[in-house]
């Protein structure tokens, strides 16, 4: 017969019951100070780490920092090995606006934690720190909680990425660049220097270089690859974003959404059978059971019908991968807005048809909009979009922002800017409808009335980078202060490094002030990251007066392909008497 299992008896004995019954009797009476009292006496008595942790915790229902602080430097100096009283001072004392005693709680919590969990909480320093106004002190005090650790190889790269971020913070992006390259050059399968790579985008060019080293590895992480495509989609080098998502959907086609992004980014290149073949197969990956997605596993997914306009709307209901309808309500906007590219006005209503998400009604009722006015029928699409239903002052800005843009599309201009100048008055400052209004303003040749509304959203909004742009592109394309015109463009590439809109923009500006060379370099750079028409039009412009007129050729008829009706392209051509 085996002996029986020895009994430990509670440390809970009649008083200290009774003492903790008083206690929580008394927080539920409102008493939360006398609360506090008894159990943090209880806590020092019995040296219990349950009983400091609630007595810090009823200090901070109560809103009672210092007391709370007061509680876990006693749980520390009671338990010295404890890691917890460590964290609660420096949540505690960050919370109360302390900054300049975190040092001592941050670095015994750093010495106390175990050597695996260190580089976790080193690599947090920066969030737990972002608080302090100081930036340079809150470097200081991070170098000096770092320094222990820097050598030791469990903590070398958390220490070097920490220091790396805190640096950039402080707006030393060539020290944290350096740090980032350290780190890569001790451990270039890790992912982490790549991520800090990225969070300097498109700021510091140069790390672009340890993105591009790690992604070419074949073990590079499909998540990192997907973070450098939302980085290049940001800085609106579609191609290039397109390109790595072509990757990702070769080596893991089981994954949906990739597909999407990749049929959006096609479609904003003007790409409309590509955009359809990616959406097609996003939609047949969504709506696939997903019993049927994780057996696919890493190898290549089953194939499948396109999906079609025409399937039955029960289908649209599948649930494939974590967006869920929301995904396919967006990838029938898409397929509509492909199909519409197409000039197949018939399926782009029937992929319209299959939205049932209310939150989309603005944009769907735009698109049907847009198609009624470009078949003569303006009226009517106008009355479409009037007819949505306002549940917000927001439904009424979009309403307002829809309509201008429906009659853009048709090159009603002058009822474009009766609808933005009445929407302006509605929402006062509102810097989008200035905007707005401007680019119709310039279509109206009312260039002074363009300058004085874009002039108001840089006082409103001195960050904002397309109204620097457009104010100094209308000079060059105008030819008029060019040297005002650079300044301004330049000034919008600061706001918005690597926009190849605006190096288009500078280029061109370039090119009006006689310098070609650079103008080529930069228009080459533009095309490459954002091969638009109006981009692709400048370019072969400089490159004809060049000289280079078979690059010149090449380049427009690319343009032409993807956009034959394309003013800007069509104005160049005519001017210079090229027959494509």
């Amino acid at each position: 017969m085996a002996a029986p299992a020895a009994v430990e008896n509670s440390a809970l004995d009649a008083p200290l019951f009774y003492q903790l019954l008083i206690g929580e009797m008394e927080l539920r009476a409102g008493r939360a100070g006398s609360a506090y009292e008894i159990v943090l006496d209880a806590a020092r008595r019995q040296s219990d780490e349950a009983l400091f942790q609630r007595a810090v915790e009823i200090a901070l229902q109560a809103r009672a920092g210092d007391q709370a602080l007061a509680a876990a430097r006693a749980w520390a100096s009671s338990r010295p090995l404890s890691v917890a009283p460590m964290r609660y001072q420096t949540q505690i004392l960050f919370a109360l606006n302390r900054p300049a005693e975190t040092a001592e709680p941050l670095a015994a919590w750093l010495q106390k934690l175990p050597v695996m969990e260190r580089p976790g909480l080193i690599g947090a320093l920066p969030r737990l720190v972002q608080r302090m106004p100081d930036r340079a002190q809150a470097l200081a005090l991070v170098e000096r909680l770092v320094a222990p650790y820097q050598a030791a190889a469990a903590t070398r790269q958390a220490s070097q990425l920490t220091l790396g971020r805190m640096h950039l913070a402080n707006n030393d992006a060539p020290r944290a660049l350096a740090l980032a390259q350290a780190a890569q050059a001790a451990d270039p399968a890790s992912p982490g220097p790549v991520l800090l790579a990225l969070e300097m985008l498109p700021g510091t060019p140069a790390a672009e270089a340890l993105v591009t080293a790690y992604l070419a590895q074949p073990q590079a992480d499909a998540g990192v690859r997907l973070a450098w495509v939302r980085s290049l989609t940001q800085s609106q080098r579609y191609a290039d974003a397109a390109s790595q998502l072509d990757q990702i959907t070769r080596e893991r086609p089981q994954l949906a959404d990739p597909w999407l992004t990749l049929g959006a980014l096609r479609l904003e290149m003007r790409q409309p059978a590509e955009a359809e073949a990616a959406l097609q197969r996003y939609v047949t990956l969504a709506q696939a059971p997903k019993a049927d997605t994780a057996a696919a596993g890493d190898a290549a997914a089953p194939a499948a019908k396109p999906a079609s306009p025409h399937d039955d709307d029960e289908e649209a209901d599948g649930e494939g991968d974590a967006s869920g309808s929301a995904g396919l309500n967006q990838a029938w906007l898409l397929l509509a807005q492909a199909a519409e590219q197409r000039g197949d006005v018939k399926a782009a209503e029937q992929w319209l048809a299959k939205v049932d998400n209310p939150q989309r009604l603005i944009e769907v009722q735009t698109r049907r909009a847009t198609m009624l006015a470009r078949q003569g029928k303006l009226a009517e699409a106008r009355a479409l979009i009037r007819s949505v239903p306002e549940r917000t002052g927001d439904d009424a800005r979009a309403k307002a922002m829809a309509e201008a843009q429906m009659l853009r599309d048709v090159k009603r201009w002058r009822e474009a800017a009766e609808v933005l100048a009445d929407a302006a008055e509605r929402f006062k400052d509102d810097t989008d409808l200035i905007y707005e209004q401007a680019m119709v303003e310039e279509k109206l040749g009312r260039f002074a009335d363009m300058e004085r509304l874009l002039r108001r959203v840089i006082e409103l909004k001195p960050e904002h980078s397309h109204a620097h742009n457009a104010l100094g592109y209308s000079m060059v394309d105008r030819n008029v202060r060019l040297p005002e015109a650079r300044a301004l463009i330049q000034r919008a590439l600061e706001l918005s490094p690597g926009d190849p809109f605006i190096t288009d923009s500078l280029g061109w500006a370039e090119f009006r002030m006689g310098r070609a060379d650079e103008a080529l370099r930069l228009l080459r750079q533009a095309y490459s990251a954002r091969p638009d028409t109006e981009i692709a039009a400048h370019l072969g412009e400089v490159l004809w007066a060049a000289g280079q007129q078979d690059e010149a050729r090449r380049v427009w008829r690319e343009a032409q392909a993807r956009d034959a009706q394309n003013e800007v392209l069509r104005e160049t051509l005519a001017r210079l008497k090229v027959g494509l």
